[in-house]
């Protein structure tokens, strides 16, 4: 008996160990959490300000500075329809100050339009999707007379290749959508790819350019100042808030387009602080100010688990490449 407790001994050791260093790198990992963020985070826009792409994580940022007691910056890093700013975060330390705020190109669309990018959108940490907010037709209505979808079509019909359509850049949800929508109605546009859906919708107030497909969150202000005319909404059904705007479905069966907007990390940013940045956005986002700031964009909460986001990642690659095969879609 005697001679065999040193063996017992030492194989308690050796099962007891691996439990050791679990709880130890488990507690160690719940410190830091604890402590995250003890300096600022920044958060990438790819996309200039002016647009839902910088308001909607501006909102998000400014109640997580409270939160945290750290400031939470906004740098608008654009270019290559997102792909500049997002290969910055991408490259960035995984330690979560440095994040990666961005409408669907970079994270769910590029790979499938870009030979060549400088990082590769499916290793990001996803976080959280924080809303949604369809897309819709809207013209200038000094250029365009046509008051539904059907008129427009007809118009497009009659002036194929005179009609320029203005979009947020190449490869964004608001080309995909144009391109969709030439697709499904069987007409052309002059493609006018622009930075960004602020300057898009200054050309398009201007007069530069007569359509656009641009999600509602800022131009919705602008159709309501009747200096834009808004046709139709691309979301599956009538939207509550606006009960009288038809969908483009309801002319082209099954048409429906919605820009979403969420938070990523660079690859390997460790799960406990993926964890706790997608804790505290959707605190943020169940926040009464919060909704009601949304709203006032149109849009509609997301939010949810970090599972969540990441299957709704994996669902959008596959939709918007089928979007790009079916309107043979390629970047020149």
């Amino acid at each position: 008996m005697n001679g065999s407790m040193p063996a017992l001994l030492a194989a308690g050791r050796k099962l007891l160990l691996p439990l050791i260093l679990t709880l130890s790198a488990h507690f160690q990992a719940h410190a830091v959490a604890a402590d995250y963020p003890d300096r600022t985070v920044k958060i990438v826009v790819p996309f200039p300000a002016g647009g839902t792409a910088d308001a909607i994580p501006r909102i998000v940022a400014d109640w997580l500075s409270r939160k945290w007691r750290q400031p939470v910056v906004i740098e608008n890093r654009t270019g290559a329809a997102g792909n500049i700013g997002a290969e910055q975060v991408f490259h960035s330390a995984p330690d979560g100050y440095t994040l990666l705020s961005s409408p669907p190109p970079p994270l769910v669309i590029n790979h499938n339009l870009y030979p060549r990018l400088g990082f590769d959108p499916t290793k990001f940490e996803p976080v959280i999707v924080m809303a949604q907010v369809p897309n819709a037709l809207i013209v200038n209505p000094n250029s365009i007379k046509a008051s539904s979808v059907p008129e427009f079509i007809e118009y497009l019909k009659a002036n194929s290749a005179k009609t320029i359509g203005a979009t947020q850049g190449n490869g964004t949800t608001s080309h995909l959508t144009s391109e969709l929508f030439q697709l499904m109605a069987k007409v052309k546009l002059r493609h006018v790819p622009y930075r960004g859906s602020a300057p898009a919708l200054q050309g398009l107030v201007a007069g530069d350019v007569d359509v656009m497909f641009d999600n509602l969150g800022v131009s919705l202000a602008l159709v309501q100042a009747g200096k834009l005319k808004l046709l139709a909404v691309a979301s599956s059904e009538r939207l509550p808030a606006l009960p009288n705007v038809p969908t483009i479905a309801e002319t082209l069966p099954g048409f429906e387009a919605v820009a979403w907007y969420g938070i990523v990390a660079p690859p390997k940013t460790p799960k406990h602080i993926v964890d706790k940045i997608n804790a505290d956005v959707n605190e943020a986002l169940r926040q009464p100010e919060i909704r009601d700031q949304l709203k006032k964009l149109s849009a509609v909460i997301f939010g949810g688990p970090v599972d969540k986001t990441s299957a709704y990642m994996r669902e959008e690659i596959d939709r918007w490449a089928a979007v790009i095969k079916s309107a043979n879609i390629e970047l020149q």
